[in-house]
């Protein structure tokens, strides 16, 4: 870990426990606590508390390399979310260290996982959705509740490496009074080939 907001920057911490390369990393807070969560190809997922470096959790249940790892957010601060090059997508609980859910369709090696800020109604109740990149060319997402089927495949021509949901302004016009309604949720996806590609409404 690096201090990067002076000129005098040093290493302040190191991370050890891995025992292959750490692809994937992400950031949380929790009861005034900082967090760092980390996906390998050792095929695990470890939790480290920043300020003490110690490992306080340790995820096995892939059977191929971690490619990426994410924190949950509101409701659901207390999971982690996986997607592996065993082509499975997987729900942690960080509180009791197991696995919740595994959804599996992918046919290829999962680059890319992201909770999304939609939710969806179902038989029990409100249920949130997560969505997934591929090898195989495809964006899945799914109910987090559910581990049955796709709520949705997008089928593209390239394959996904990483995802990012973002809110983007639309252009009001002058009579328009400035509201949430301009405000409109797209997918931002990066392919092998080089492009980024934005999914949804234009602005």
């Amino acid at each position: 870990m690096l201090d990067t907001f002076h000129s005098s920057s040093n290493l302040i911490n190191i991370f050890t426990g891995h025992n292959n390369c750490v692809n994937s990393i992400d950031y949380s807070t929790f009861d005034d606590n900082q967090f760092i969560c980390s996906g390998s190809f050792d095929n695990t997922i470890r939790i480290w508390d920043i300020e003490t470096t110690k490992q306080l959790n340790l995820f096995k249940g892939h059977d191929n390399d971690v490619n990426s790892v994410k924190y949950g957010s509101n409701g659901l601060v207390n999971t982690i979310l996986s997607g592996s090059a065993d082509k499975s997508v997987r729900l942690w609980d960080i509180r009791s260290g197991q696995q919740i859910l595994v959804f599996n369709g992918h046919r290829i090696s999962v680059n890319a996982v992201e909770y999304s800020p939609f939710v969806i109604k179902n038989n029990i109740g409100n249920s949130n959705v997560i969505c997934s990149g591929s090898c195989d060319k495809t964006i899945r997402f799914w109910d987090i509740r559910s581990n049955n089927n796709e709520l949705r495949v997008m089928k593209l021509d390239d394959e996904i490496f990483c995802l990012k949901f973002m809110e983007l302004k639309k252009k009001a016009n002058n009579n328009e009074q400035k509201s949430n309604d301009n405000i409109c949720v797209n997918l931002c996806y990066g392919s092998i080939k080089g492009s980024i590609n934005v999914w949804g409404e234009h602005i």
